[in-house]
């Protein structure tokens, strides 16, 4: 994972657990408040909202805690590897990407962040600058070359 990633993850970790679930504590007290609580929509849904934010912060936790955060800025290598940030040349439209590999949980492929474990990801590993690159995908082959790898 990214410091960046690392500090998102974190942030969304503690928005959980000082905004979201006091949060929601308050709207189970209240519902509490109306009476009968076997026909009362309000508490089941918000007990359901407290399992699922529960859910999210056991996740998130379990995630933090395994994380081995790497900083591509301190990586001095010419070889394609966690972190890189590369440019391709995509020989079939003639256009130029940017995609930084990065964590699972960090993944955007708007904001051209791509997973380790995805199949663009995998096939640029190890790879340098110059190489050509062929990434099967189901629309079939796309030829790609490596313009430049930076770790920043």
């Amino acid at each position: 994972m990214t410091p960046s990633g690392h500090a998102k993850m974190t942030a969304f970790l503690k928005d959980l657990k000082t905004v979201q679930r006091p949060a929601n504590v308050k709207a189970i007290e209240e519902a509490r408040a109306h009476g009968d609580l076997s026909e009362n929509a309000e508490y089941h849904a918000a007990k359901e909202q407290q399992g699922m934010i529960a859910a999210q912060m056991a996740v998130t936790e379990d995630r933090l805690s395994r994380a081995q955060v790497i900083d591509p800025a301190t990586i001095d290598m010419e070889r394609i590897a966690f972190g890189a940030t590369i440019t391709l040349y995509d020989v079939d439209s003639d256009e130029d990407h940017i995609y930084q590999i990065v964590g699972s949980e960090e993944a955007d492929g708007q904001a051209g962040r791509i997973s380790y474990e995805a199949p663009l990801a995998r096939a640029l590993m190890g790879k340098e600058e110059g190489d050509a690159v062929v990434v099967r995908t189901p629309k079939g082959d796309r030829c790609y070359e490596v313009e430049a790898v930076e770790y920043k």
